[in-house]
């Protein structure tokens, strides 16, 4: 489960949540998410990644500076989200991209072990 960049809408004009750095916020997401790895060593991947996918400098400065900024709370959130039992790695994806996670989570099997 990803939310791509939690780029604040009011700032979509400058970053898009889906723009070339997507892919390397989807595995900052992960790291995130599993913390198998420090905080900072996800942050700098986040960075390595989006160097690979050719972002522009300035929107990666931005995006890397804003996660090291604010990713802890999203980083304890998420710790605090797996103590108390949230799943979010799947083995099902929806059919239909609209459906929200709050919806999609309830559905049965949808789970990776």
């Amino acid at each position: 489960m990803t939310d791509l960049t939690s780029v604040p809408r009011g700032f979509w004009t400058a970053l898009r949540p889906e723009g070339r750095y997507a892919y390397a916020a989807v595995v900052h997401d992960y790291l995130y998410w599993t913390q198998t790895r420090s905080r900072e060593e996800a942050d700098q991947i986040l960075k390595i990644a989006m160097e690979d996918s050719d972002v522009e400098t300035a929107q990666k400065e931005a995006i890397y500076r804003s996660v090291r900024v604010f990713g802890e709370f999203a980083w304890n959130e998420d710790r605090r989200l797996k103590q108390r039992g949230e799943r979010r790695l799947l083995k099902k994806f929806p059919t239909d991209f609209r459906t929200p996670w709050e919806v999609w989570k309830r559905q049965p099997d949808v789970f990776a072990d």
